[in-house]
């Protein structure tokens, strides 16, 4: 009698095995999938080709999440809550290439499959692969017609399920932009595509035409950008030197219009009230130091104080310091950027995770929070001084409501912000300024620039 055959060991290629990790990590301890995801590739071991592969998969099945839940709802015999968040993780990442990717069917589902038998097990393996071949069925497009609202009856729906996001997101971006649906999709798609890796020449410590001289082209808004088209940022000399960083434009353009605002007597003192992890410090500590002035960095966090002083270095002091009591004298300081903690609804580009995380109760304590740090920026600034209140995020109770409220308690004098970003079209009526990823490529930040007038 001849014995039986012992069971086959499974071998996941490496690539998706660091997709999975990702997910996962993302589920279990609520990493962020930009931090978690270089760890990963680094102990994988992963060539240029598969790290590339890793990422897009890993990223996009994150930002797809929707979506595709929707589709995997539609092959389960099951509520999909029902299904154990490892094997979802799995489906996920097969509908992803199955419906996202120029990856072939069968080798689709063939892959993951043999993934779902080393992380799974072989009997839920058998599971994964009855539910991806119900998802190869169809291609994307037909997808979304099958799970989605119709956009007639119900457009909001529609554009959440047809482009992953949560319903109260697009309702929201929808009214920051006037109500124009047409704008809304456009916006959303911008969302699910990645971001070009934007670099900072800090001014006095690198220049653009050293970073275009390793490999970079000029960017397109800021006077000190350049993007990068490809490689690892970390080659370029000024990048490993600490004289350049990554760093979108937008969040470039808003740090430099407080700089570049006019302002009558003295221009010495500069605070970045809630500065880490330091990028806007970085920059501004740059400038000043070039006009003789002198930032300092504040951040409630002694390990987020701790990036700050990594990246501003001797250009700028940094102290550990609540925001909203700061331990300064009113009126110390002659240009002041507020830098709001926020939803971050204007990096989804780059926080692929970050969307279903977000509630919308959470927007409630976070404008309050914003109104009291504004407030505490506008008694640090001196009469005449200049606040630049700034948040990553285009929800108008995170922005024009919260500037709105601050004007209507007096003692503040609104400027038109777009004066101060010169050669960026597409600014809208002012007298704030709000950027977009589908108009301007940039995260959508937000500028609202304050005077404390003169008694």
């Amino acid at each position: 009698m001849t014995a039986p055959r012992p069971p086959r060991r499974p071998h996941p290629d490496a690539a998706r095995r660091v997709a999975f990790d990702l997910l996962r990590a993302v589920d279990e301890r609520d990493a962020y999938a930009n931090l978690a995801l270089p760890a990963l590739l680094g102990a994988a071991g992963l060539d240029t080709r598969d790290a590339a592969f890793a990422t897009e998969l890993g990223y996009g099945t994150l930002r797809q999440r929707g979506l595709y839940d929707a589709v995997l709802a539609a092959c389960v015999d099951r509520p999909l809550p029902e299904v154990d968040p490892p094997v979802l993780d799995v489906l996920r990442l097969g509908a992803h290439q199955l419906l996202a990717m120029r990856v072939p069917g069968h080798a689709a589902v063939g892959a993951t499959v043999e993934l779902a038998r080393a992380v799974l097990g072989e009997g839920r393996a058998k599971f994964v692969n009855a539910v991806l071949r119900r998802v190869s069925r169809h291609p994307r497009d037909a997808w979304v017609t099958e799970v989605a609202e119709p956009y007639d009856e119900d457009p909001i729906g529609h554009l959440a399920v047809a482009h992953s996001h949560p319903r109260w997101v697009v309702s929201a971006l929808r009214d920051a932009l006037g109500g124009s649906l047409e704008e809304t999709a456009a916006l959303l798609r911008a969302d699910n595509s990645p971001p070009s890796v934007s670099l900072v020449a800090r001014p006095g410590r690198a220049t653009v035409e050293e970073l275009l001289a390793a490999g970079a082209r000029p960017g397109r808004w800021s006077p000190v950008a350049a993007t990068l088209p490809g490689g690892d940022p970390a080659a370029i000399p000024a990048l490993r030197q600490g004289r350049a960083a990554v760093q979108d434009e937008g969040s470039q353009l808003v740090a430099l219009a407080l700089a570049a605002a006019a302002l009558d007597g003295r221009d010495e003192r500069w605070l970045d009230l809630c500065a880490g992890p330091g990028g806007k410090a970085g920059l501004l500590a740059a400038v000043a130091r070039e006009r003789g002035a002198r930032l300092l960095a504040g951040d409630l966090a002694e390990h987020r104080a701790r990036l700050v002083r990594r990246t501003v270095g001797a250009d700028a002091g940094v102290v550990v310091a609540d925001g909203r009591v700061p331990a300064w004298r009113e009126g110390t300081f002659d240009r002041v950027l507020l830098d709001a903690p926020c939803t971050g609804l204007g990096a989804l580009r780059r926080r692929p995770e970050a969307r279903w995380r977000r509630r919308p109760d959470d927007v409630p304590a976070l404008a309050a929070l914003q109104r009291t740090l504004l407030a505490s920026a506008l008694r640090s600034v001196r009469p005449g001084g200049l606040v630049a209140y700034v948040t990553c995020s285009p929800h108008l109770a995170e922005t024009r409501v919260v500037v709105d409220d601050a004007v209507r308690a007096g003692g503040v004098q609104r400027l038109d912000a777009r004066a101060h970003l010169p050669g960026v079209d597409h600014l809208g009526e002012g007298p704030d300024v709000q950027l977009w990823p589908h108009r301007h490529g940039t995260d959508a930040m937000f500028l609202g620039l304050l005077r404390r007038p003169h008694a």
